[in-house]
C-alpha cells in the first residue's frame, strides 16, 4: 500500500528536496495528488536516488515541483546543469526601465506627442 505516510518515507530516504516536493504535493488534497507523488518516487527505479534529488531540487527552485516537471528534467538530463546567471536577480526587464530594457536613453515626449493635440487644433483652425 503506498499510502502518502509510505510516501514521505520513501521520499526522506532519497533527500530534502525529493521530501519537500512529496510534501507540497500532498500538502492539499492528499488523495487526489497521491498519484503524483507515487510517481514522483517511481522514478527512483529508473534515474536513481542522486539523480531524483537532484531534479526535485531544480523543480523547486523554477517554482514548479510537479511530476511532469520532474520527469521533463530527468528526460533531458539538465538536473545538474548549473542555473543561468542573469545578473538582475530573475526580474522582468521591464522593471529595470527604459535605458536598461532598449540599451539607450529614450528622448522624453512632450504632452502634444502624447495626445496627439496638435493635430486636432490643426484641424479644428481648417474646420473654422
Amino acid at each position: 500500500m503506498k499510502t502518502p505516510i509510505w510516501c514521505r518515507t520513501q521520499a526522506s530516504e532519497v533527500g530534502d528536496g525529493c521530501q519537500e516536493v512529496i510534501n507540497q504535493l500532498l500538502e492539499v488534497n492528499a488523495l487526489y495528488r497521491l498519484r503524483a507523488a507515487q510517481g514522483v518516487l517511481g522514478l527512483r527505479k529508473k534515474y536513481g536516488d542522486q539523480r531524483l534529488e537532484a531534479a526535485c531540487g531544480k523543480a523547486i527552485t523554477v517554482g514548479e515541483p510537479s511530476y511532469r516537471t520532474i520527469k521533463g528534467i530527468l528526460i533531458a538530463g539538465t538536473e545538474t546543469d548549473p542555473e543561468p546567471e542573469t545578473g538582475d536577480a530573475g526580474a522582468a526587464a521591464f522593471l529595470h526601465g527604459p535605458q536598461d530594457l532598449f540599451g539607450a536613453t529614450i528622448p522624453p515626449q512632450t504632452t502634444n506627442e502624447l495626445h496627439g493635440d496638435q493635430g486636432c487644433d490643426d484641424a479644428e483652425e481648417a474646420a473654422r
